[in-house]
């Protein structure tokens, strides 16, 4: 992408994604969405301001937090991701992102972090850059701390079993809103899609073997549209 003085502080492809925070996803496909030109540079969460990504920095001002990022684009550039969704569609727009935010997120982030091989597979190799010797302990850290983190927000204290069963509860209620529609409001993309987009294609990535991950794929209409979305948002990359 051309030089821009807005750049999106993100993490760094993998696990058979374009990012591997389903946040980043969403942030870079509302300035995709928002044709705002950026640049795109890889850092890890330590070095965010408030230790999380994505984070922005658009002309030396420093936003912070997927949502705030894009309130952030849509009054900076005068656009509006919702454009010609109504009051009701966007109270809807609100909730479903609030369900895979605050819910599938955290269903998908215990089996990717959390269930031991797909930790080795994936999230293991976040301490690779670090001496070998102190590889074992840094993994040991990066997993506990997310275990306390899973836990203090309420899903982590449950089995696995509880765990599909509540994140199939989500899946299943997105299959149902999205129905037989292109995307989540209708026949074009709006801010809730980059959001489900996220989510849901870090649910279906073939990289990890989930108990999600198959009960997404049970879903036709879901893993169509996660492969509508890539195709739009990342033609070059190798979806499935």
């Amino acid at each position: 992408m051309s030089s821009s003085s807005l750049t999106l502080y993100a993490s760094r492809p993998g696990f058979g994604l374009p990012d591997t925070s389903p946040f980043v996803i969403k942030t870079e496909v509302q300035l995709k969405m928002a044709g705002v030109d950026y640049d795109r540079a890889s850092t890890i969460p330590p070095q965010a301001p408030n230790g999380k990504l994505p984070f922005i920095n658009d002309h030396d001002e420093v936003v912070n937090d997927s949502t705030f990022i894009r309130t952030h684009i849509e009054r900076k550039y005068g656009v509006d991701l919702d454009e010609g969704l109504d009051a009701r569609q966007r109270a809807e727009s609100w909730a479903i992102e609030r369900l895979l935010e605050d819910h599938l997120y955290f269903t998908m982030v215990w089996f990717r972090w959390i269930d031991p091989e797909n930790f080795a597979k994936g999230p293991a190799h976040f301490a690779d850059s670090a001496p070998e010797a102190d590889r074992p302990k840094l993994r040991q850290d990066l997993q506990a701390r997310k275990a306390v983190e899973l836990h203090a927000q309420g899903l982590g204290r449950h089995t696995p079993a509880r765990i599909v069963e509540l994140g199939t509860h989500s899946i299943d209620a997105l299959s149902q809103l999205l129905g037989d529609k292109v995307c989540f409001m209708g026949e074009k993309p709006s801010g809730v899609d980059a959001t489900a987009f996220g989510v849901l294609a870090s649910v279906l990535t073939p990289f990890f073997d989930t108990p999600l991950r198959r009960a997404a794929e049970a879903r036709p209409n879901l893993v169509a549209y996660v492969a509508r979305m890539m195709q739009r948002y990342y033609p070059e990359h190798a979806w499935n």
